[in-house]
């Protein structure tokens, strides 16, 4: 393709599977190919990263982003289908998430008084204590991983990123009302 010093680093698509594309399909199909691959193999190392980061705080992304939505909403109790959709997950994934979370007594869900069959979550101090730890020592973290990229960057990345998800989004769609 075009960067030919990322790709060695890269792995896959291979350079002889990317000429056997190459020869049966055009350039943009190529570079779109590689670009699903290039993705795919970012978000496995940010995971893994990610994953090792958190061990001794939070302990996943998921639990981060929970814990830190919670944060983030102060004293306010949070309904639990804000979560979700904050999450993008399903139902049971977040109930299980805050099972574990409540268990290790980091958050605390209640039933809305006004409508018993939605809960509300809140950190309990344990779990303000831990998000502050987590989010303090990975905006240093985050700092290092970014420091070559501007602010203009950054919003230009997030920016094709979520137009990226939402064309997969949109395929998806179609295939399933089909």
């Amino acid at each position: 393709m075009i960067d030919d010093d990322s790709t060695g680093a890269q792995g896959f698509p291979t350079s002889y599977m990317r000429e056997a594309y190459l020869r049966r399909f055009p350039l943009a199909a190529a570079q779109r190919l590689e670009t699903v691959f290039t993705l795919r193999s970012a978000n496995q190392q940010i995971n893994n990263i990610l994953n090792e980061w958190l061990e001794g705080t939070a302990g996943s992304p998921s639990r981060f982003q929970t814990l830190a939505l919670l944060w983030a909403a102060g004293d306010r109790f949070v309904p639990h289908q804000e979560i979700i959709a904050a999450l993008q997950v399903k139902r049971a994934t977040v109930s299980a998430l805050m099972f574990s979370l409540e268990q290790e007594g980091l958050v605390q869900s209640i039933g809305d008084e006004k409508d018993r069959r939605r809960l509300l979550a809140t950190l309990t101090e344990k779990g303000k204590n831990i998000i502050t730890s987590a989010l303090e020592l990975n905006a240093l973290r985050l700092e290092k991983v970014f420091v070559d990229l501007s602010p203009d960057e950054l919003l230009l990345l997030q920016s094709l990123l979520r137009r990226m998800r939402d064309g997969f989004v949109k395929v998806a769609d179609e295939k399933n009302k089909a």
